[in-house]
């Protein structure tokens, strides 16, 4: 049976009031429908005069059976990270450009809302990866990424030297501009304009893509979902590398850290209208014909 979303949460894109018009459309309808909606805070903030009740990212888990992102891929992937371990299933509605994740739009929200609070829907698991940081023995920092985790330099114009090992297994010593470690979900982000695979969503495996690496050797290695990869900076200085989540999270390196990227324990729940078709969105995307 499908699930019935009685709470639905809305998160906006950050810092974006340009939001406003479709939240509150979305908001009035959810009402008209006898759902009780929450309007994420930092959203609430940008919005004045709303009229909805305001709520955390934790209250949003935690009472919400239903989180819809309104905006771009970055906003449903930046919901995603600080809502998986609440297992809240996530719905986008697409403001942006491209919108692989987020593939409702403004004009079809009404029909498509419509069937889901009917039941008629699909529900896709991704997983994401959990990152952190080890220097001299203790951890310093972590942070997931359903997209990818990319060790990369830091506006300097030169490249960077890390080695990279596999579920305890020495793979290489890279010399290149970075590494993007990337989920299936993130195949189609910044991993495929380093020319890496277009994986399926469900495929439970990771890729490694090199980024502008200086031996063109150095091709993408697809692993193992449950692999452990290891990347140590061997870098000199210590202001020429850094760690990127999705895009989204720094993390600031040091020569001799040892970045450690596995799968993370929750997953991310999207939900789809009936009918979602991975490869017929890749053909609209990817302009295939």
């Amino acid at each position: 049976m499908a699930q019935s979303f009685q709470c639905v949460g809305l998160i906006g894109k950050y810092a974006d009031p340009s939001v406003g018009d479709t939240l509150q459309k979305l908001s009035a309808f959810l009402a008209s429908r006898n759902v009780e909606v929450l309007l994420d805070e930092s959203t609430a903030r940008v919005l004045p005069d709303h009229g909805l009740a305001v709520a955390s990212r934790e209250q949003i888990g935690e009472r919400c059976d239903l989180a819809i992102a309104v905006g771009g891929d970055g906003t449903l992937l930046a919901a995603g990270r600080s809502l998986a371990r609440y297992d809240v299933p996530l719905l986008g509605i697409n403001l942006g450009r491209l919108g692989f994740l987020t593939d409702i739009s403004p004009q079809e929200f009404e029909q498509k809302l419509d069937e889901i609070l009917a039941g008629n829907y699909m529900v896709e698991e991704r997983f994401l990866l959990h990152c952190s940081i080890i220097r001299d023995g203790e951890h310093i920092s972590e942070s997931e990424a359903l997209n990818d985790v990319v060790v990369h330099k830091w506006e300097v114009a030169r490249m960077i030297e890390i080695e990279t090992w596999v579920n305890g297994q020495f793979v290489q010593i890279l010399r290149s501009d970075g590494l993007i470690v990337s989920t299936p979900t993130g195949s189609t982000a910044y991993a495929l304009s380093g020319g890496g695979p277009i994986m399926h969503a469900n495929l439970d495996a990771i890729v490694l893509v090199p980024i502008c690496p200086h031996t063109m050797s150095n091709r993408p290695i697809v692993v193992r979902g449950d692999s452990l990869i290891e990347v140590l900076v061997r870098e000199d200085t210590h202001s020429h590398a850094q760690i990127t989540c999705d895009g989204q999270i720094n993390l600031g390196l040091v020569s001799g850290d040892q970045i450690r990227i596995r799968k993370a324990d929750h997953r991310v729940r999207l939900i789809h209208p009936a009918g979602h078709d991975h490869f017929n969105l890749l053909r609209a995307k990817l302009h295939w014909g």
